[in-house]
């Protein structure tokens, strides 16, 4: 048998020499946490935090289990404790206009304070108040108000009987009003004496009546006059008292907070709303309204409603927003429903995330905003206009007429991160032209790093960290090395190691508990692989089923012999949580005709774009290989066989090409090796994904038929660097139980196949395409 260049035992993972690693367990490793392997998107990340730009906000993409959110969190937080503080923000009540509550801004535990002070004030008026309007002093200005208006009343009253009496009558007072009484000889008439008058008395007696009611009535509008002077007096006298009551106390907040304007200018609308209004705090005064006085119940308009308190914040904020649904980032205002009809005012607003993340950092999943659309509209229109306005769902969808509130905007300054895949950036970037006007930082994160001794390090101290953050069990080095072939395997390369931690950390916490069953004190690399196997175990019940299905000879394959036409291609299943190799039989039958090649799956529309192009590019190669000087007058006939599903990918390509050559040559190919590999036009290997899958997915099944010490496998040379196999394979190679065949061309590859020379191959081909040729022309002629 002629001999063929394969991959010895140790090409086919990455060897780690124990003595390079200096540690016996990773307890002795200084255990710290910091992102390995994602220099760019450090780099990209920290020049992004320093731009103090609105329309420099960040996206940060990258597969899931990187460790990007995590990082993204500790970094910016590590950066914002180092910022200033921002302000904090109130919402009151706007005297002039109740339905706008104004936006007020403190320094950072101010807000509170002021809330404080002004619940103070206003308990203070409500002791104080009923105490003032009791008094001696305030009884005997009152009642000397009351005794003047008394006095010219009765004067202005005595005028009116004196001018009825010489008029010649008497008034009296009714609850009715006043009643008009006439006179005849010094005596009241009865009504039977006023109607035995003469028609000349009567008339008489009713014109000096109506004379007398023209000056009653003048009487009365002064008494009128009076009343309201009297009134005026009175409120007057009681604004006396409320602005000496309440000045001084206004003074004490005019003097602590006259370094802010707007404060300033509300503590005096205050003032003078409660000097108006002082007859409630008297009413309010007098009820027994208990030690914890609720100022927003019973005085609201004087209620503080601080939406945003930064007092306890130590630095900028961080608000990691899980749920960005509208209310959540805008705020919301409330409702409460007062005997059927829903009520608001400007103590229900509530403040959103994006209110609570001003003057800081706002960090959101890009899938979760991007699913409520009035979220990422509103965000866009908060980062382009630099503020937040408190808008009711209902009212901005049109689906209720309830009245609401409309407050003043608040001002915004923050950065906005969002973590999503690249596919979703790509997405947004194409699609939303403000996309990239307003993320103008992209940190992409990658799922690999080299595999140096810098990160093989950083990878064993990041275990370290890791056991001894979760209260795991340390690694001792043999088991460090079994987690290092695994990121291996995850990253699909000898040369590199996956950043894929979410992964690593999983493998960490099962080998801890199978190093816990042993009752050992580390874990070791027996718990590490023990850990693999299982997680493996768990998900892989498809495969073992289709490995059944080989055993029971369900589904037809051949691992031994030769055959024509026929040959062995390894296939990738991607069940979602798993991925796994299995070989497919591919047949190929060939006749004389002119219909070139026919992609079986294509006509039945199982066949994806990728495939398609694959089997085309083959006509191209057999076209110029074969067909120089005459046309390809053969038909050929591509099959998968005992395929339902579609299929895609041009890794198959090289294999449907190989067995192209055996049907039309009439040339038998070895069944026991399996083939993967894309081809271009001029015959030479390309490289394809998931190579190790493949390579176990033929093994696995040559174990389940039976073993010859012949099979093998056929793969790119280009691929040999992403060969991570488990050991069993290793090992069976090392004992020449198994074969890997790396090739570069289709010349290489048909001589492994055949044991024929290609120039062999090429002569037998081109005689049976003669013949084929002749075939034709022939039928073409009769």
């Amino acid at each position: 048998m002629r001999k063929y260049k394969e991959l010895s035992y140790d090409q086919l993972k990455r060897i780690y020499n124990p003595r390079d690693f200096k540690f016996k367990t990773t307890k002795e490793l200084k255990s710290s946490y910091s992102i390995i392997g994602q220099e760019r998107a450090v780099k990209a990340m920290e020049f992004g935090l320093d731009v103090k730009n609105s329309k420099y906000n960040i996206f940060v993409c990258g597969q899931k289990g990187t460790g990007k959110t995590s990082y993204i969190i500790s970094s910016v937080k590590e950066r914002a404790v180092k910022e200033k503080t921002p302000d904090d923000w109130c919402y009151v009540y706007n005297f002039r206009e109740p339905n706008r509550p104004k936006a007020i801004n403190l320094p950072a535990g101010k807000g509170r304070k002021f809330k404080e002070d002004m619940e103070i004030l206003i308990r203070d008026l409500l002791t104080e108040v009923p105490k003032t309007f009791v008094s001696e002093d305030y009884e005997k200005n009152k009642n000397d108000i009351l005794k003047e208006f008394q006095e010219k009343k009765s004067e202005l009253l005595e005028e009116l009987f004196d001018f009825g009496r010489r008029l010649g009558f008497e008034i009296r007072n009714a609850v009715s009003g006043l009643i008009l009484v006439p006179i005849k000889n010094g005596k009241n008439l009865s009504d039977e004496e006023y109607d035995e008058l003469s028609e000349r008395e009567k008339e008489e007696y009713e014109k000096k009546a109506e004379e007398l009611q023209i000056k009653a009535i003048e009487i009365l509008k002064k008494i009128k006059i009076l009343e309201k002077e009297m009134k005026k007096k009175l409120r007057d006298f009681e604004k006396m008292i409320a602005h000496f009551m309440v000045k001084p106390m206004i003074e004490v907040l005019i003097e602590k907070y006259k370094s802010y304007s707007r404060v300033l200018d509300y503590i005096k609308e205050v003032e003078e709303d409660i000097i108006e209004n002082i007859a409630d705090f008297k009413v309010l005064g007098e009820e027994d309204l208990g030690a914890n006085i609720d100022i927003k119940k019973i005085a609201p308009r004087y209620y503080v409603n601080l939406f945003v308190d930064n007092s306890e914040q130590s630095g900028a904020p961080v608000i990691v927003e899980c749920n960005p649904t509208y209310n959540n980032l805008a705020g919301l205002i409330e409702y409460e429903n007062e005997k059927g009809t829903l009520k608001t005012d400007f103590t229900m607003i509530k403040a959103g995330a994006i209110h609570r993340a001003n003057g800081g950092y706002l960090i959101l999943q890009a899938q979760q905003l991007l699913g409520e659309p009035l979220s990422w509209i509103f965000l866009k229109r908060v980062l382009n206009t630099g503020e937040i306005k408190i808008e009711s769902l209902r009212h901005l969808l049109g689906i209720s007429s309830v009245a609401t509130l409309n407050p003043e905007a608040v001002p915004v300054k923050l950065k906005v991160i969002l973590i999503g895949s690249p596919y979703i950036y790509n997405l947004i970037y194409s699609y939303d032209e403000d996309f990239h006007k307003l993320f103008k930082i992209k940190v992409d994160f990658d799922s690999v790093m080299e595999n140096n001794h810098e990160n093989i390090m950083k990878m064993a101290n990041f275990i370290s960290y890791y056991c001894q953050s979760e209260g795991l069990r340390h690694f001792d080095k043999k088991g460090v090395i079994k987690v290092l072939e695994y990121s291996n395997r995850l990253a699909g390369s000898q040369k590199k190691l996956s950043t894929k931690f979410n992964k690593i950390i999983e493998i960490l916490i099962e080998a801890d508990v199978f190093a816990g069953y042993d009752g050992n004190k580390f874990i070791t690399e027996t718990h590490v692989e023990k850990a693999i196997i299982e997680k493996k175990r768990r998900v892989n019940k498809i495969e073992e089923k289709i490995n059944e299905l080989y055993r029971e000879g369900k589904i037809i394959i051949d691992v031994k012999g030769k055959k024509v036409g026929k040959i062995n291609g390894l296939a990738i299943i991607d069940v979602g949580d798993y991925m796994f190799g299995r070989p497919n039989v591919i047949t190929v039958s060939t006749y004389a005709g002119n219909n070139g090649i026919i992609n079986i799956e294509r006509e039945v529309k199982l066949s994806g774009n990728i495939h398609d192009k694959g089997v085309m590019i083959l006509e191209g190669f057999l076209n110029e290989r074969f067909c120089r000087k005459e046309p390809l007058n053969l038909t050929t006939k591509i099959c998968f066989e005992q395929s339902y599903s579609s299929i895609d990918g041009d890794s198959a390509s090289s294999t449907e090409l190989y067995a192209i050559l055996s049907s039309i040559g009439d040339i038998p190919l070895k069944q026991y090796i399996g083939v993967t590999g894309s081809v271009n036009q001029k015959g030479e290997i390309q490289p394809v994904g998931g190579i190790t899958e493949k390579i176990e997915g033929f093994y696995y099944t040559c174990k389940q038929l039976g073993f010859t010490d012949e099979q093998g496998v056929m793969i790119p040379f280009k691929n040999i660097d992403e060969i991570v196999l488990d050991d069993e394979i290793i090992e069976a190679v090392k004992r020449g139980k198994f074969h890997i065949y790396p090739v570069s061309s289709i010349e290489e590859g048909i001589e492994i196949l055949t044991d024929k020379t290609y120039e062999e191959v090429e002569k037998i081909i081109l005689s049976k395409m003669k013949e084929y040729n002749k075939t034709i022309n022939f039928c073409e002629k009769n």
